[in-house]
């Protein structure tokens, strides 16, 4: 499709035009090359950043930037999309409007978003002139934040840093509202690590438990100790951290055999009042002391995959909060609730806030968004880019 900058002031194009691009992680199927092709029609100068590693798939993504000189503003988002699942009543891929519903896979996490950011600036250019913006506007597109995330926008912040790219405030347009548009910005997120705690033991015949040491009782008392008592009680801006056990197993299909190893799988999601490392000293102690009781080995293997982090209010907050208000006749709530986003790589280069679609149906089938929303999101964004600028 050839992109007009007329067209683009219009969300909903683009937006359907994103989600017929089957991009389920990390697979792109051109979802960038649409994206690239409406952002030049805008005068972006656009750059693919493509990343790879050994132990991960490759992942195309593109930084698109407007303006030279002055602040930077930016918005981050992503264009692949979680598998398609079951149970869907239409084509995930088709992008049908029916009743005033746009639906399909990506509609709210988050082609929308992106669709509207897109409209956002081309009204913004239309409504001020060649010259705007008095600064520069860009955009950081991923094709792996529903992956591992490891070769998108991780990788683009270290590579722009390192460069001396510098971007002063971001937004980053993930679903943030719980269920009606303009509930909820989000200002920081909590941490996120997992553990695999492996005990060993020796295995042996169960009619002979003393011939053996198993390791399922001392296994138990280490989670019955690192559960017993909460992490904390929540701090000023974030709630309690919370410790979730997500698998316990022992790989037995004997019932005449005793293991010899036992291992759970548990993620924790943590405040300000914690760091990954803070809390892997924690378990350490907590596992040990019931070593000490009940001797024996363990390991423990840890993957710290974001520390929390808080925007404190200020100029983007404030913005999105003005912006909000006008728009829909609700003042958002400032909350750090919910799960990881690539906000937490963003936040060491820029203050960074998060303000997006509903998120009700995002990797549900018949992901959907109301097209009132994208045209509300869309002068949400559009009201933050002329205030950013004026300011």
């Amino acid at each position: 499709m050839e992109w007009t900058a007329a067209a683009l002031v219009d969300p909903l194009p683009l937006a359907r035009a994103l989600i017929q691009r089957q991009s389920v992680t990390p697979t792109d199927d051109g979802a960038l090359d649409v994206l690239q092709a409406a952002l030049t029609a805008l005068g972006f100068r656009c750059r693919r950043m493509p990343f790879s590693r050994p132990d991960t798939p490759d992942v195309d993504n593109l930084y698109a930037r407007r303006g030279k000189n002055g602040p930077n503003l930016c918005f981050a988002g992503h264009t692949d999309v979680v598998p398609v699942g079951h149970g869907w009543t239409r084509d995930p891929f088709a992008a049908e409007v029916i009743d005033g519903v746009l639906y399909g896979r990506g509609a709210a996490d988050m082609k929308g978003a992106v669709a509207c950011f897109v409209a956002a600036c081309a009204r913004y250019l239309r409504d001020s002139g060649a010259d705007a913006p008095a600064g520069a506007l860009s955009l950081m597109i991923t094709g792996d934040e529903e992956g591992p995330a490891l070769n998108g926008t991780k990788r683009m912040v270290e590579t722009l840093a390192s460069e001396g790219e510098r971007v002063d405030h971001c937004l980053v347009g993930e679903p943030s509202c719980p269920d009606h548009l303009g509930e909820m910005i989000k200002v920081g997120r909590r941490g996120s690590l997992n553990v695999t705690l492996t005990v060993h033991g020796r295995q042996g015949h169960s009619a002979y438990p003393q011939r053996a040491d198993n390791p399922i009782p001392r296994l138990m008392d280490m989670l019955a100790a690192i559960t017993a008592e909460p992490l904390d009680t929540g701090s000023e801006h974030f709630q309690p951290s919370t410790l979730a056990l997500t698998s316990v197993d022992v790989g037995n299909p004997a019932t005449n055999v005793i293991p010899g190893r036992a291992t759970a799988r548990f993620n924790i999601r943590f405040n300000d009042q914690h760091t990954g490392l803070s809390l892997i000293r924690h378990m350490k102690a907590v596992f040990e002391g019931v070593q000490a009781e009940r001797p024996g080995s363990f390991d423990m293997d840890v993957t710290v995959s974001g520390e929390s982090f808080l925007t404190p209010p200020g100029p983007l907050s404030d913005l999105l909060v003005a912006a909000v208000e006008a728009e829909t006749g609700r003042r958002p709530e400032l909350s750090t609730s919910g799960g990881t986003s690539d906000a937490r790589f963003i936040k060491d280069i820029a203050a960074v806030a998060e303000f997006g679609l509903v998120g009700r149906t995002i990797h549900q089938a018949d992901e959907q968004v109301p097209v009132a929303d994208l045209e509300a999101l869309t002068e949400i964004y559009r009201r933050v880019i002329a205030g950013y600028f004026q300011g």
